[in-house]
């Protein structure tokens, strides 16, 4: 899949749990759902290292539980000689641990996937680069005498299942729990977490996908055995071998998600740029083995380039990246490639699954190397400024929201009329060009 043009809470009560740090900053992000809350962080957060708190993105299956902090505690108890309840304070006396890790949500680049598949439409920015700290859950679970016969870790949050959708219930193997790096997180970039990222206490699987960061957590049980809740047994389950794009898969054939895969963005030049040196810019990252290489092609994949990795290197964390383009006028077709340390790399082309799941593939950039912010599209039709563009359309949405409309001219000017009636910003001077490109470009 090509893409020419790119995507870019009130105060709680006094005896609730704060909001110490900035919840996330909606109009800066892309809403893909107001209720429950799904934000997604737009291209040009990938410039960060440390992805701020009101750019990170924001997935619930629930609407966000009010934690009333002076009766939160965690209860461990199960396959362990000692059953515990910690309080907060309990867990901060534990010795600190802070990592630097990407929190990836096992369905960002959902949108991609050919034939389409159903769920939040996720493009490139359920992700982002966190500071997390907080106690190692080793510690709690050697704590409670965790028992020789634990083979998993059930994790429970304080959020309310919707109507009859079954609880929101992850398990993770006992080896994963007991693992240094898998923390109780109660603070994110040097803050406490805010309600939207799981406050008070999160857990941070690091290197795995954000199904198993289980948020509001207030429950831990020790198994012996597979756990066989719905988000174990249907939810969240990819094909462990390649299957043909639209094939059925049974569940039982499936596996649990897991580990990240490596993975690259492009966020800058964002569809248009003038001739001469153009700094071509993004981030990358990967599982538990760290991105140390990032290729970047300039000519649709023919030639290559290493790009220089900035950021500093961390065990989970993303690197940011640049590589300097002379870039002449016409259409560019740019991909980024990433490799880690174990010596995996993005592929070429999709590797299909029903629920979309882990979207890695090294996607083609087109961008346009012109003196003007102009472009002509395939159907001949001179676009808008591109400021114009985005200033109306992409305040709450990105380009995919656009292509999957599929209107009539009349439909498409009912759409501005409505839009703009909303809020969106469109100078009158500007309506007839981003109606005429919207009508071409994204027609019925």
């Amino acid at each position: 899949m090509t893409i020419s043009r790119r995507t870019l809470l009130a105060s709680a009560a006094a005896t609730l749990l704060p909001r110490v740090s900035s919840p996330a900053d909606t109009s800066r992000m892309i809403v893909r759902s107001p209720r429950p809350e799904d934000l997604e962080m737009p291209l040009d957060g990938f410039l960060d290292w440390i992805t701020p708190v009101d750019r990170f993105f924001v997935r619930c299956h629930t609407y966000i539980p009010k934690v009333n902090l002076s009766d939160w505690s965690l209860k461990i108890d199960g396959k362990v000689d000692h059953p515990l309840t910690l309080t907060l304070a309990d867990l901060k006396a534990l010795p600190r641990v802070e990592l630097v890790g990407v929190l990836e949500c096992a369905g960002n680049g959902r949108s991609f996937y050919e034939p389409h598949v159903a769920g939040t439409q996720w493009a490139f920015g359920s992700v982002g680069n966190g500071r997390w700290a907080g106690a190692r859950l080793r510690d709690v679970l050697q704590k409670a005498g965790i028992q020789s016969s634990a083979t998993e870790v059930l994790l429970d949050g304080a959020d309310t299942p919707l109507g009859k959708m079954p609880k929101f219930q992850r398990t993770i193997t006992s080896a994963k729990a007991l693992h240094p790096d898998t923390l109780l997180a109660y603070e994110m970039n040097g803050q406490p977490l805010t309600e939207e990222h799981g406050a008070p206490l999160r857990v941070i699987a690091a290197g795995w996908a954000g199904d198993s960061w289980v948020k509001w957590l207030q429950h831990i049980e020790v198994l012996d055995h597979e756990f066989d809740g719905f988000w174990m047994k249907t939810a969240y389950r990819h094909p462990p071998q390649h299957v043909e794009p639209g094939a059925a898969v049974d569940v039982a054939a499936m596996v649990p998600v897991t580990d990240l895969n490596v993975k690259s963005v492009i966020a800058s030049p964002d569809g248009w740029a003038k001739p001469g040196t153009v700094r071509i810019q993004g981030t990358a990252w990967s599982n538990s083995s760290p991105v140390n290489k990032v290729d970047v092609s300039t000519d649709g994949g023919q030639t290559w380039k290493s790009a220089k990795l900035g950021g500093q290197r961390t065990q989970y964390g993303w690197r940011t990246w640049q590589l300097d383009w002379k870039a002449r006028e016409g259409e560019h077709k740019l991909i980024a490639r990433a490799t880690n340390m174990a010596g995996q790399t993005q592929p070429l082309t999709e590797e299909w699954n029903p629920n979309g799941y882990l979207w890695n593939v090294a996607q083609p950039i087109f961008v346009n190397i012109a003196a003007k912010q102009l472009s002509i599209d395939s159907n001949g039709v001179e676009a808008p400024p591109l400021s114009a563009y985005k200033t109306a359309c992409f305040g709450c949405h990105d380009e995919h929201m656009m292509k999957q409309q599929r209107l009539t001219r009349a439909q498409w000017d009912r759409e501005l009329n409505k839009m703009t009636g909303w809020g969106a910003q469109l100078k009158p001077e500007d309506r007839d060009a981003v109606l005429d490109y919207l009508s071409a470009q994204f027609k019925q």
